[in-house]
Order: structure tokens, then sequence, then C-alpha cells
């Protein structure tokens, strides 16, 4: 019983071994309370069923001393959870004294139940397994010498000679009496004992195991949290980055207009008051767009990861509207046909749109037809530009619809692409439509306000 104890204990890392387990809560205690007090009502009934088939009737001892008894071995029980190895070890030592004082109830099964019992509440809820491992040896070493002094000492093997020389010779087995007791008591403590040795085992491996599943959810959630919240810092710093070309081209407008003006005041004042309205124009698109910058950064400003560089060279222009055809023609070479048109509600609506506003229109298409490509069957996409008017205030739409269906097999995206898209629509007080059509298919539409 102690090797297979052992093996089960030093069989685990080093991390398991030193795991312990959580005690008890109120509950279990409640219900070990209640759980005891009807196991002694229903071995109460037994006892006094099993004395009226005359299982009891070799003994002499008064019948409230039974019942006290049997209430003494399982009253323990009580404690099995918050002190396992010490009930188990009383009750080691009340199973042989209480055996040897009345030995017929010992053969009681609510008796050798309790006992089994503790032999198992030990294992599955002793903290310290080296103390767990120790007191099941003193236990089975004290187990055995008791079983080899009942067959040697006491009066067990005289009954059994007794027994066998009443009988006639089919009685006999293959082994002579001796022998056979003893391996007889030896496979049967064997299983009783390792039974309850690898219940508990059980027991306590699977509280073990729950405990390492819920930290490892915990571990996952605050990753995905954490790495959910790293996306959109970056795709905040992305946009704050492309903002910024677009101010730092408006600064250098007013610089290059206000020198004119300057040059031509005194010699041609309308040049002069033709490049202070350009001035004027582009401050205002500057103020704006350096709001919306500060909006984009409003919380995420001390997150920004200073260990990453970028390489400022080699930088081109930032696309803008231009540029969104040539993105969706660009499509065939990954096997989708996209068709993009332009509707425009006025003439020369879509020059309305300031240049930070076609960036993220541009980003929208592109993130648009990644997500088609990436975790749709679609091989067609309709992708429409739009403006139009609402309530008194001008708009201009991005909307994209395929004709497929969500891959079965495709990994799972991560949804920071459709994120980034939502993030662009609220920094221009827009509002976005992502999902499936009823139709079939799926709808990324995207509506940005004019200035």
């Amino acid at each position: 019983m102690v090797k297979i104890l052992k093996r089960l204990t030093f069989g685990l890392d080093s991390d398991e071994r030193r795991w312990e387990r959580p005690g008890p809560t109120g509950d279990h205690l409640r219900r070990d309370v209640i759980g005891v007090v009807v196991f002694f009502l229903v071995s109460a009934l037994a006892l006094e069923l099993s004395r009226g088939v005359g299982a009891m009737a070799e003994e002499r001892s008064p019948i409230w001393l039974q019942h006290a008894v049997l209430a003494l071995m399982i009253f323990p029980l009580v404690f099995r959870r918050r002190f396992p190895v010490t009930v188990m070890l009383v009750m080691s030592a009340l199973f042989i004294i209480l055996s040897l004082w009345i030995p017929a109830l010992s053969l009681q099964i609510s008796y050798q139940v309790a006992y089994f019992a503790s032999l198992y509440s030990a294992v599955a809820w002793a903290k310290d397994r080296r103390v767990l491992w120790l007191g099941t040896t003193v236990v089975v070493v004290a187990m055995t010498l008791w079983l080899i002094l009942s067959l040697t000492v006491a009066n067990t093997y005289d009954g059994l000679l007794e027994r066998v020389s009443e009988g006639d010779e089919t009685w006999r087995g293959i082994f002579d009496p001796l022998t056979s007791a003893a391996l007889y008591y030896f496979m049967v403590n064997f299983a009783y004992f390792g039974g309850a040795i690898l219940a508990g085992m059980s027991s306590w491996r699977n509280a073990l195991q729950r405990t390492q599943l819920a930290e490892q959810a915990a571990q996952i959630a605050r990753q995905s949290a954490e790495i959910a919240r790293r996306a959109v810092i970056e795709e905040r710093l992305r946009i704050a980055r492309e903002l910024h070309d677009v101010v730092a081209h408006h600064v250098s407008v007013i610089g290059v207009q206000a020198g004119a003006a300057r040059r031509v005041m005194d010699r041609k004042p309308e040049v002069a008051a033709e490049s202070l309205r350009t001035i004027e124009q582009a401050s205002r698109q500057a103020v704006t767009d350096m709001r919306n910058l500060l909006g984009v950064l409003r919380s995420e400003a001390a997150a920004q990861n200073n260990n990453k560089n970028d390489d400022d060279g080699g930088r081109h222009p930032e696309p803008g509207l231009a540029d969104i055809a040539a993105l969706a023609e660009n499509q065939q070479d990954g096997g989708l046909d996209v068709t993009f048109s332009r509707v425009e509600d006025v003439p020369d609506a879509l020059q309305e749109v300031s240049a930070p506003l076609a960036l993220s229109l541009y980003r929208t298409a592109q993130e648009s037809l990644t997500n088609v490509r990436r975790h749709s069957t679609a091989s067609a996409a309709v992708m429409t530009l739009r403006t139009g008017r609402a309530g008194g205030q001008r708009w201009v739409e991005l909307e994209t619809v395929d004709n497929g269906r969500p891959r079965q097999r495709a990994e799972a995206g991560s949804g920071y692409g459709l994120q980034g898209i939502r993030e662009r629509v609220a920094l221009h007080r827009g509002t976005v439509e992502i999902g499936p059509r009823s139709d079939g298919g799926w709808r990324v539409r995207a509506r940005f306000l004019l200035q």
C-alpha cells in the first residue's frame, strides 16, 4: 500500500507535489455533519436488522454499548476533511481497540465503511503529502502486525482449525488452514486499503486538475485581454502617425502661404488675400485633425511601447480615395473579383473629403477586403463609395459586400482588424455596420461624417 501511495505521489512533478489542496468550505463541513448523522442512523438500523438474523447472537455486551461503540467509530468522520491525517490515525487506533473489545461489531458493514472513508479522506484531502505518506506507513504496519497477531497469538487460528476439523474432506482447500487464512486476509486487506488509497488519489488528482484548469483559464483570459489591449494601442498609434503626417502637411502649407503673402502684400494685395484664405482654411483643418489626433491618444499615451522603433526611411505619401480603385483591382491576384464604384449625391462631392478621412476610408477598404480573403469562401465582392446627406449632416460611406460564407476550417481571426475599422469610424463620429446579410454573405458598411 505504501509503495502504491509513494508511486502515485512522487510520480508527479515538483510543482504538483508542492500543491496543497484548498481546505474544505463551510458547505463541505455542513454536508459532512449531515452525512455522518444520516450514516449513523442507517448503521444503527442495520445493526438491529443484523441482530434480528442472529449475527450478534454470541455478543453479550449491552445493546446501548454496541450503539455507542458504533457511534464512536463513525462520528470522527465529521472532521475527515479538516484534519484528514489525524482522523485516519485516530480511527485506525479505534478500529483495532474496538474490534478487540467487541469483535462481532467489527464485522458490520458500516463499521468497515467508516474506516474505509477515513483512509480515503486522508489521501484525498491531506495537504502535506509527506506527512500523509508517513501516517499511511504507520497505519499499514500497525494493521499488518494486528493481522499477524490475530492469526498466530489470538484464538482466530484455533477457531479455523476447529471448523476445519468438524467438516469432511470436501471442505478443505489446496493449502493448509494457516496459509489459506493468511492469503485470504492479505487479499482482502490489499483490496480494502488499496481501493481506499486509489480512490483518494483519484479525488486529489481531480482537484489538482480542476485547479490547474482554472488557473490556465484565468491566465488565458489575462493574456487575451493583454493582446486585445495591445492591438488597440497599436491600431491607435498607427492612426495617430497617419494623422501626424496630414497635420504636418497642413502646417507646411500654412508656412509656405504665409511667406508668399508677406512678399506680395504691398505689390499684389489680391494675391496676398488669397494666400491668407488658404492659410485660414489649412489652419482650421489642422486644428480639427489635431483634435482628432488627441482623441485617439486620450487614454493610451502612457501605454505606448517605447521599445518599438519605426523606420522612417523610404516613406511614401499616405493613400487616399484615388487609391481605392487600384486596391480593389489588385485583389484579382488573390482570386477575388472586386467590383468598385463611386456614387456621388452631388457633383464632386468626394472632393470635400479631407485627407485624414480619405486615409481612414482607404484603410477601411483595405481591412474589409482582407477579411473577405482570409475568412470567407466568397469569390466576388462589391465595393461602393458613396456620399449623401441625412438630417443636415453630409456623410461619405464605404460599403463592401460579398457572396460567401465563413470558412469552416479557417483559423479563427483575432477580430482586431474589424476593431480597427470601428476605431476609425468612432474617430470621425460616424457609424459602422459589420455582420452577415440576411440573404447570405457578409457586409462591412462604414459611414464617416464630413466636416
